[in-house]
């Protein structure tokens, strides 16, 4: 307990020092965006947030490696359409949206600012922009040490990024993590994600910011579409033969095809679109 309790307060002191090392690269692309009438909101979190597409998987063809894994925010950015923008306000009031998904798989909150993944979004952060961190899947995993911590780390660290985002002048929101496919009791599905469903509620309470409860939400409206149906047509459970990724089929119910991975987009941006009505800074 001490060893780890020792780690979290190593990273925490290097996170200080994130302030400090902007490079004059960094500082120089800064000043040319915000002439820019734009609004940045960058994801951050795992691999059902990833965008699988561009160059996730540097030198190979999505479609041809990958397809139809599909993260949900793979498929935000359509929902931010310039006629869409109105009704964002006013916690939106530029005449535009970029959505920057730097979600990666197999990352909770202590490997993503390990491995300088965090870093990146707060060097490019400006004010009024977004941070949605959706966190809990890996933190959870204790089957795997290189990405596990504890509720109390994964608490300390969803801490870091909150304050860190709100040093820059944007806005954070925290999400619960979105449900898996299991387990069902009497037709409706269960949390599986225990204590770090509640630990994000209690951090975004504590420190007063928006949060999203797609743990919740998710869970009731796979029930509402039934397990068979999201079983075949939210997840990757797929027959042998029907892509070229996956020759013997998949039997997977964490991540998403397309269709699920839009549904999930459009309870984020439901929820979203409520917060930023009622925005305060």
């Amino acid at each position: 307990m001490r060893k780890t309790i020792y780690k979290i307060f190593t990273f925490l002191f290097s996170a200080l020092l994130l302030s400090a090392c902007q490079s004059q690269n960094t500082v120089q692309k800064t000043t040319v965006r915000q002439n820019k009438n734009v609004t940045h909101i960058y994801l951050i979190g795992d691999s059902t947030m990833t965008d699988y597409t561009g160059d996730y998987e540097p030198g190979k063809d999505y479609m041809k490696v990958r397809y139809p894994i599909t993260g949900w925010g793979q498929v935000f950015q359509p929902f931010f359409v310039k006629d869409s923008l109105a009704a964002l306000r006013p916690g939106i009031k530029t005449d535009s949206v970029i959505v920057i998904d730097r979600a990666h798989g197999g990352r909770s909150t202590r490997t993503f600012f390990q491995e300088g993944r965090w870093r990146y979004v707060f060097e490019h952060l400006e004010p009024n922009d977004y941070v949605i961190m959706q966190f809990g899947h890996n933190d959870g995993s204790e089957k795997h040490p290189d990405r596990y911590i504890n509720v109390q780390g994964y608490k300390e660290f969803l801490r870091l990024f909150v304050s860190q985002t709100k040093e820059k002048g944007a806005n954070p929101v925290i999400v619960t993590p979105v449900a898996r496919n299991y387990p069902w009791k009497d037709g409706k599905l269960q949390n599986v994600h225990g204590d770090y469903w509640q630990a994000a509620l209690d951090i975004a309470k504590e420190m007063n910011v928006p949060y999203i409860d797609l743990n919740k939400l998710s869970m009731e409206y796979f029930t509402q579409k039934g397990q068979d149906y999201v079983t075949s047509h939210y997840f990757m459970n797929l027959p042998a033969g029907a892509y070229e990724a996956y020759p013997e089929g998949q039997k997977d119910n964490t991540h998403f095809q397309p269709e699920g991975a839009k549904a999930v987009a459009s309870l984020v941006y439901k929820e979203f679109k409520n917060s930023t009505k009622t925005h305060k800074k």
